[in-house]
């Protein structure tokens, strides 16, 4: 086939994006929700400005009504039922018509739409994750608190050695202490007993504070709503590979999972680390409890806090 030469438009690497979902509700499919999408609008917020993009101090309310507009145009194409709904993919591109290294004068703001079906097509199935990689998905100082697109290329390649190797997606640590960060694309979670008090449960999960984790919507929504619940105490903690593997050792690893939009949560049933697979007791309770709410909530089955699902 002959080459073409035809003129283009003018972009350049500097990309953000989010990601969302439009659901109909289970008893009524004229009614459209989006879930806590001012969330996702603070976060676009912080990307843009991490990457020096101008109009970062955008109106979310006026995007979300923009955004509700569109899915309004496109309702036809949300698929019906549980599991089902109309990915939102809002985008920001750098313009400017150069090659230069420096901000971006320009910008392009778009948002993809596209119907997508249940993420466990074969059931509710766990993952087994390896920690065994020499990569390193943020850092402190980077930008893995910010969902650019330069955070995810870098995690092709891990991803596929993890694949060839047998196991499904790679559990990041960071630091000679071993400290676990995220799970693949999502964030991460450990029911344990934590032998210091009586071994009481606690929910744990890695704090923000250090600018290497993304704030992911579920998993603010999984802290609110397990604090609300107040049956184990909910802590934001570092957590090291070594601390997990001796709770497993010792019985008071009581299950573990990811969470994020595309699949609200993930329960993982093993990690390799060091060679050797810890084995986590999947699909735990709590898992199976936060899947249920979760998407009762997102879907009108069950009512969830004010302000959580938003009709457009």
């Amino acid at each position: 086939m002959p080459s073409n030469l035809i003129p283009f438009w003018d972009l350049s690497g500097l990309q953000c994006f989010e990601g969302m979902k439009a659901y109909k509700t289970i008893n009524d499919e004229t009614d459209i929700r989006l879930f806590r999408p001012e969330l996702n609008m603070k976060r676009l917020k912080n990307s843009m400005d991490r990457l020096a993009m101008p109009g970062s101090n955008f109106d979310p309310e006026e995007l979300i009504r923009c955004i509700g507009e569109l899915v309004r145009v496109d309702q036809d194409w949300i698929p019906s039922g549980e599991g089902y709904s109309l990915y939102l993919r809002p985008t920001v591109i750098a313009t400017h018509p150069y090659l230069g290294v420096s901000p971006p004068d320009d910008l392009l703001l778009y948002v993809i739409t596209s119907p997508v079906g249940p993420y466990y097509a074969s059931g509710f199935d766990p993952v087994r994750l390896t920690a065994d990689t020499p990569y390193v998905r943020a850092w402190p100082g980077g930008s893995g608190n910010s969902k650019v697109g330069g955070n995810y290329a870098p995690t092709m390649k891990p991803g596929r050695d993890a694949a060839a190797k047998g196991y499904s997606q790679i559990l990041w640590v960071f630091g000679e202490k071993e400290e676990v960060t995220e799970v693949g694309a999502m964030n991460v979670f450990f029911l344990l007993e934590n032998k210091e008090n009586g071994r009481r449960r606690e929910l744990v999960t890695p704090p923000l504070d250090r600018g290497d984790i993304l704030p992911g919507v579920t998993r603010q929504s999984i802290l609110e709503l397990c604090g609300e619940w107040g049956e184990f105490d909910v802590v934001e903690r570092w957590i090291t590979m070594p601390e997990i593997r001796d709770a497993a050792e010792e019985g008071r690893l009581v299950e573990a999972f990811g969470a994020g939009t595309a699949a609200i949560v993930t329960p993982i049933s093993g990690i390799q680390y060091r060679g050797s697979d810890i084995e986590i007791p999947a699909t735990g309770d709590l898992t199976k409890r936060l899947f249920s709410d979760l998407m009762g909530i997102q879907y009108g089955r069950v009512e969830g806090p004010e302000g959580w699902s938003v009709r457009i």
